[in-house]
């Protein structure tokens, strides 16, 4: 049985952005995701088990949770009954990266976790948020990354260091610009989506604006599936060039 500071540092990392931030670790929930963290090569500190459950088989402590004391930790309604502390690791962009994926001020955290898994999946070099976006290492960010957080680079930097990367920033809008099937995306490049309510700013340091042209009354989509979008553009056009 674990002792209550355990449980009150599951609590905090859970919770609390700046917890994280200062402890350099957080918690991932399930035993799939740990699983990836641990194949990627990420740090496992400790594994917490709650009835029912089962660790995954690395070499760390296993701790037994008691009855009702998962619910009251994780932050999802119905959790898996396994939890892990895994160690912050920032993987490095590649300084031959010609295809990363930006969240300018991205609030919500599924939205951010979908940014993370659609660009791995469209192979992009790296994720990178701007400073005011949600914390990567938030709990529902990494679930919704569905282990893509353990195997991309994902870095908070400004708009103005991806452009000193030798990459040209493409911005999305929903009111002006090229269309993204019009707009060549096999040069070096930054696809830069917007804070949820806002959008990119006007007078962000951009090189050129694309639009993803669109039917009906909705003003726009969704920036989680407009990044899955246009990542799966810039990956389409790059076959078709090799």
């Amino acid at each position: 049985m674990f002792t209550s500071p355990k449980v009150q540092r599951l609590r905090r990392l859970t919770g609390r952005r700046s917890a994280r931030s200062d402890d350099g670790s957080f918690v991932v929930e399930g035993a799939s995701l740990v699983r990836q963290a641990a194949e990627a090569g990420w740090e496992i500190e400790a594994q917490f088990v709650a009835p029912g459950g089962s660790a995954v088989p690395v070499d760390t402590p296993v701790y037994s949770l008691a009855e009702g004391v998962l619910e009251r930790v994780a932050t999802t309604e119905a959790p898996q009954p396994l939890l892990a502390i895994v160690r912050q690791r920032q993987l490095p962009v590649p300084a031959t990266a010609d295809f990363i994926v930006v969240g300018d001020r991205i609030a919500d955290p599924g939205n951010a976790g979908t940014i993370i898994r659609s660009a791995e999946a469209a192979g992009a070099d790296a994720v990178v948020f701007t400073e005011g976006s949600v914390d990567p290492y938030n709990p529902k960010v990494v679930r919704a990354t569905a282990g893509s957080l353990f195997r991309i680079p994902v870095v908070t930097r400004s708009l103005a260091e991806i452009a000193s990367m030798g990459v040209q920033l493409v911005a999305t809008s929903s009111h002006r610009g090229d269309a993204y099937t019009d707009t060549d995306l096999t040069v070096p490049i930054a696809v830069v989506l917007g804070n949820e309510a806002h959008g990119v700013p006007d007078d962000a340091p951009v090189h050129r604006w694309i639009t993803i042209p669109h039917h009906g009354a909705a003003e726009s989509l969704n920036v989680a599936m407009a990044a899955t979008v246009l990542a799966f553009e810039v990956a389409r056009q790059r076959r078709g060039r090799r």
